[in-house]
């Protein structure tokens, strides 16, 4: 690989982790926060759903921005902004201050998003874009979802408190910050302008593309799976299964493993097998193991293995559809606009409307019954992807 390319990959693959890990770490650490807080399951989805619709609206508004802007300008000052809002999130005394940072949080997070994804393909060689979207994606189940539960606990079983977990975890983010800013360089590649239809003409190109709506839809759907199990699985396991802590921490570590290899390896296969059909085997898959995942008991073993397939094919589909299909997909001039209104609908609607709606499901009818939520997102996914158009360069060639 060319070496803007695969110090583009690198720096915002580590970028994309801390994103995963500064957003995630607050469900392994909320068992601890609820004495602390006086907390409960609907607050739970509140701060997981407020996070989701202000990463979704930031989402449209920063790929827009970036089209004309460039993207040093919106990467450099979001990942410095992840380090305040962690130590403020330490510093939080009950569910108003949280959600305030937890709004913020999502700001930066969602314009981070989009921009980071654009600027990955914009590096790459066309035949290598899957691969490489993937690749910069995969760091966000790794480390927000894997590593970040086992972090998590372990920190607590070492500091003061759950304060000092979030205070540790903004130095990496700030020093990643620094890194982008002497290293990180726009790619030459990059679509610095709209065309010149104007504002509400680009709008109506992005919606009259057939797969850009449909991956609006797909995306709504696996990041209702991913983010109603990430959420409120733990919860599940420590409170309806009765795993210890540790047992809870290892089982949640498998979404960040299973997802840290579908988000590299769903984009790469469909390189060579192709968006459409990738997709659809990977929501088939999902409904299997979310089906499975319900019947089993307090199996730690089981249980991990089959959050680590969930985690495979619903991550994977979000690195896919919100990486090379919308990318692909994306009228000339709004590769970034595109993937931001992709991003920013499953944000809204999977990270922000499905978390607040499970927490409500939880309270209401016990939190066993959070995963029929989770089993018809990936369900109806499956479904939408049936239409989509085909873009893989090698599959569309031949």
């Amino acid at each position: 690989m060319p070496n803007n390319e695969v110090r583009t990959v690198t720096l915002l693959g580590l970028g994309f982790g801390l994103v995963g890990l500064d957003r995630w770490i607050i469900a392994p650490l909320f068992p601890a926060m609820v004495a602390d807080l006086h907390l409960g399951y609907r607050d739970l989805g509140n701060l997981v759903g407020v996070l989701g619709v202000s990463w979704g609206l930031f989402s449209v508004l920063s790929g827009r921005a970036a089209d004309s802007i460039g993207y040093r300008r919106i990467l450099i000052p979001t990942v410095l902004s992840f380090a305040v809002l962690s130590t403020l999130s330490g510093l939080a005394s009950g569910l108003v201050g949280l959600i305030i940072v937890r709004a913020l949080m999502g700001a930066a997070q969602g314009s981070f998003c989009p921009v980071s994804f654009a600027a990955t393909a914009a590096a790459s060689e066309p035949h290598r874009r899957g691969f490489n979207l993937g690749l910069q994606q995969c760091g966000f189940a790794l480390f927000g979802l894997g590593l970040g539960p086992i972090l998590a606990t372990q920190l607590l079983a070492v500091t003061p408190s759950w304060r000092w977990v979030y205070w540790i975890n903004a130095a990496p983010t700030l020093g990643l910050g620094l890194l982008l800013y002497f290293f990180l360089r726009e790619p030459p590649a990059a679509p610095l302008s709209v065309p010149a239809g104007g504002t509400g003409d680009s709008w109506g190109q992005l919606f009259r593309s057939r797969n850009i709506v449909l991956s609006m839809f797909a995306l709504m759907s696996t990041m209702t799976c991913v983010f109603v199990m990430s959420a409120m699985a733990p919860s599940y396991l420590e409170d309806f299964l009765k795993l210890s802590r540790a047992e809870m921490g290892f089982v949640m570590s498998a979404i960040g493993f299973g997802g840290f290899f579908g988000q590299f390896g769903i984009p790469a296969i469909s390189d060579r097998l192709g968006r459409r059909w990738t997709a659809i085997l990977s929501f088939t898959g999902a409904v299997a193991a979310v089906y499975a995942f319900r019947g089993v008991g307090a199996s730690p073993g089981l249980l991990a293995a089959l959050l680590f397939a969930i985690a495979f094919f619903c991550l994977g589909n979000v690195a896919l559809i919100t990486g090379p299909i919308a990318s692909e997909s994306a009228p000339a001039g709004l590769v970034t606009s595109a993937i931001g209104i992709v991003v920013g609908a499953g944000e809204i609607f999977g990270g922000g409307v499905a978390p607040w709606l499970a927490g409500r499901i939880a309270d209401a009818y016990g939190i066993q019954n959070i995963l029929y939520l989770a089993l018809a997102g990936v369900a109806l996914g499956a479904i939408v992807c049936l239409f989509l158009r085909e873009t893989a360069p090698r599959r569309a060639m031949s």
